[in-house]
């Protein structure tokens, strides 16, 4: 633990920025490149969720490259096939826990992560890829890594030599992004950190990586969303909503609309969503109890209410179907409506949207993995049909970029009201 607590002194807990020009601009296209845990397709789905409704930049894309099994060697020997085809303009990679052998670390594993994860880069630069997040591995599940029933200690063994491994990698990935100047996620410590709390307060039967101690489920993989969004320069910004109860008015900020306000009520319109939490705080397949051990609310998710000329000892603000009670001091500084109302207006369109990138993400994974990436080969043993084979590959990837445009296409406006008024 020490080591990993004095690595993270090193390396900020989410990443580093290559340079203060670089981060999302409108209309970029993200690839989201990764193993198996990509292939999951959960954090690049939270990814591209926020990407399109949190809208950092307008007109963002997401495509999604997760393959199962795969090293950052592996992806190296594909990148301008099956990466640089669909025309990324800013691309996260996330490589390592198959690299590590999952075995301990020595000189060699390390050297050959290194090398990789260097051509990498330097390819999707020479590819047209403008701004590059290189993200650091996750970590193994203390409990339940290799886990045998009849014997946790052997657990424990295994992922405290794993994670060393990992924490090795992730130290390298960090060398690879400075040298290369591009941005790092540090995903491991992300992970790590939020593990190490959610199971100091839940107990050890709570997993972050999974079940199977490395794939991880809902919850872990918004650790490793998180992780991303502050490496692509993600400020957090989702809006404020200003009211002056003397006054009689309300203000909002870029992507939401006052519609009218009057006694306190305040009716909006919103195209710009915060990000929303679903599910059984203590399950592992649900993002709403992690964030309890993340700040992802505080950096990412910052949707503010403040409000102005409140009197009385407490004041009720309802939104949607619930209602809180804050102290006038607390609105006059501001609350944060997507941290303290997880049911709110946007929960359902949030849920519509998601469904969208879902489908899109799920035809990626066979477009890339069953298609794109056989082309090379029928061009090999029929080079005459060349121009036949590209035309289907353009063919592919519009059918793709269809199914993107619908779910940008459900992120439609949401009309919502607060109600602020004094606490009975």
């Amino acid at each position: 633990m020490k080591r990993f607590v004095a690595a993270a002194l090193l390396c900020t807990l989410a990443g580093t920025f290559a340079s203060a020009a670089d981060g999302l601009k409108p209309g970029d296209h993200v690839a989201v490149i990764g193993d198996s845990i990509t292939e999951q397709k959960q954090y690049s789905v939270f990814i591209e969720d926020y990407l399109l409704m949190c809208q950092p930049a307008t007109g963002l894309r997401a495509t999604q490259f997760g393959w199962g099994g795969e090293t950052a060697g592996g992806f190296n020997n594909r990148v301008e096939n099956d990466t640089l085809r669909f025309k990324p303009t800013v691309a996260t990679t996330c490589y390592g826990m198959n690299d590590g052998g999952y075995s301990p670390s020595n000189p060699g594993k390390l050297k050959g992560y290194y090398e990789a994860q260097k051509s990498v880069v330097k390819k999707l630069k020479e590819g047209g890829v403008r701004f590059i997040v290189v993200g650091s591995p996750g970590c193994v599940d203390t409990d339940f890594f290799r886990r045998d029933p009849n014997d946790p200690k052997k657990a424990k063994d295994a992922s405290t030599m794993y994670n060393a491994t990992l924490a090795d990698l992730r130290d390298q990935a960090k060398k690879v992004a400075e040298e290369e100047g591009v941005a790092f996620a540090n995903v491991f410590d992300a992970m790590h950190s939020a593990m190490g709390k959610a199971k100091e307060k839940l107990g050890p039967g709570y997993h972050l990586c999974g079940g199977d101690g490395f794939h991880p489920d809902a919850n872990g993989h918004l650790a490793m969303a998180y992780a991303f969004l502050k490496g692509l320069g993600c400020t957090g910004e989702i809006g404020t909503i200003t009211v002056d109860l003397q006054a009689g008015s309300a203000t909002a900020t870029e992507g939401h609309k006052v519609l009218s306000s009057k006694d306190g009520v305040v009716d909006l319109e919103s195209t710009r969503y915060p990000f929303c939490f679903y599910g059984d705080p203590k399950s592992t397949g649900a993002t709403r109890g992690v964030i309890e051990f993340l700040p992802f609310n505080e950096e990412l998710n910052r949707y503010l209410l403040v409000v102005k000329g409140a009197k009385g000892d407490k004041v009720k603000v309802t939104w949607g179907t619930v209602a809180k009670e804050f102290t006038p001091e607390q609105l006059g500084k501001g609350i944060n409506l997507a941290a303290e109302f997880l049911d709110n207006p946007f929960s359902e369109p949030f849920k519509a949207v998601e469904a969208k990138v879902r489908a899109q993400q799920g035809f990626e994974t066979p477009l890339v993995k069953d298609m794109i990436n056989k082309l090379p080969t029928y061009k090999k043993f029929a080079p005459e049909e060349s121009e036949a084979i590209d035309r289907i590959a353009t063919k592919l990837i519009a059918r793709d970029k269809e199914l993107f445009d619908a779910a940008s296409a459900a992120v439609a406006p949401v009309k919502h009201t607060l109600k602020i008024e004094a606490a009975k």
